[in-house]
């Protein structure tokens, strides 16, 4: 019999399930949603029965320690050289208006530049294209930033093929994303790339996000973009109207009866406020429409949802998402259920 001080014997070690190094570097001044909005999106996969390896998170900075944010809360971050740039799986470079700093940090540059051409999967969130293009490895190769910097990144760096309109680009290893919400589409992109259709569906649903804004889709809808330029909201009431009426004959001569003026001074004053002839702005407006049935799956087919919409046929309907959106309304509406 064994003694009474005998140990019982210690189980045998489980094997630790193999994981994914994701490193997101940080620097101060860094945009904080650039970071924690992947971050998150990453973060939710360790509440769900993964088919392969999950992630591990790495959050870095040149030093270590906490580093500000552009909000001005701090980031815990572990130093860059107690991470061997051979384990990064996935690189993360976020952005802020701190990056342009970057560039002169050596120590930083130098680590990010050896892990390039190691890691299985390099990616940029809004400004952070531009501590890509520093290094040269989005030289011939197309890239996505946020829309205001896109001339900036086009005339500092001609070889890249920069996206102006893109919400996330992927070319080969590398993907780039534009401002700072982008970064989410970009991760369930990876999570979908990674695990499937079916996981990404979970994580979007997990954070009531949607999944996933087809990357070649405008930063900006038609109809924001015309709610920008109006700066006075002369036009907010009719547009208003519009919606409400939305399956009636919309000509210009109505639109023009109800903003109390003549067709053709209607018509002149419709595109130097909004940037969009008349047409095209219902046409927009009926886009948003077909957008919210489509999301809400009230109405069952496409061709139903073209008639509440105001379109009148499905064809029409698919031409105008093809150039407001970038996608079909079938393909809309696959991404958003997964059905």
């Amino acid at each position: 019999m064994p003694s009474k001080t005998a140990k019982p014997p210690r189980p045998e070690p489980r094997d630790k399930k193999a994981t994914r190094r994701i490193a997101i570097v940080a620097f101060p001044g860094v945009t904080l949603l650039d970071i924690s909005g992947p971050a998150q999106v990453f973060a939710e996969l360790e509440a769900i029965e993964l088919p392969g390896p999950d992630y591990s998170l790495s959050y870095l900075s040149t030093s270590g320690g906490l580093v500000p944010t552009d909000v001005g809360m701090m980031i815990d971050t572990a130093p860059i050289a107690s991470v061997a740039p051979a384990e990064v799986d996935t690189l993360v470079i976020p952005g802020g208006p701190g990056i342009w700093k970057i560039r002169n940090d050596a120590e930083l540059m130098n680590w990010i530049a050896e892990a390039l051409p190691k890691a299985r999967r390099i990616a940029s969130v809004c400004l952070g294209a531009f501590a890509l293009a520093w290094t040269g490895i989005l030289d011939g190769k197309r890239a996505a930033t946020h829309w205001r910097y896109c001339p900036r990144l086009q005339d500092g760096f001609p070889n890249i093929r920069v996206e102006p309109n893109a919400i996330f680009v992927k070319d080969g290893h590398v993907w780039s994303s534009a401002g700072v919400s982008a970064g989410i589409d970009l991760a369930l992109a990876m999570i979908e790339e990674d695990f499937g259709h079916t996981i990404a569906l979970d994580v979007a649903r997990r954070l009531v996000v949607f999944l996933k804004r087809p990357g070649g889709q405008s930063q900006f809808s038609t109809v924001l973009a015309a709610q920008a330029s109006d700066v006075e909201g002369r036009f907010s009431a009719l547009h208003a109207w519009i919606i409400e009426n939305i399956t009636s004959d919309l000509k210009v001569e109505t639109l023009a009866e109800k903003a109390g003026m003549t067709p053709r001074t209607f018509a002149r004053t419709y595109v130097s406020r909004t940037g969009m002839t008349p047409a095209s702005g219902v046409e927009a407006l009926r886009v948003e429409t077909a957008r919210l049935l489509l999301e809400s799956r009230q109405i069952g087919g496409v061709v139903e949802v073209a008639k509440r919409a105001g379109f009148g046929d499905d064809e029409r309907m698919r031409r105008a998402f093809l150039r407001h959106l970038g996608v079909s309304p079938t393909e809309y509406r696959n991404r958003f259920s997964g059905s």
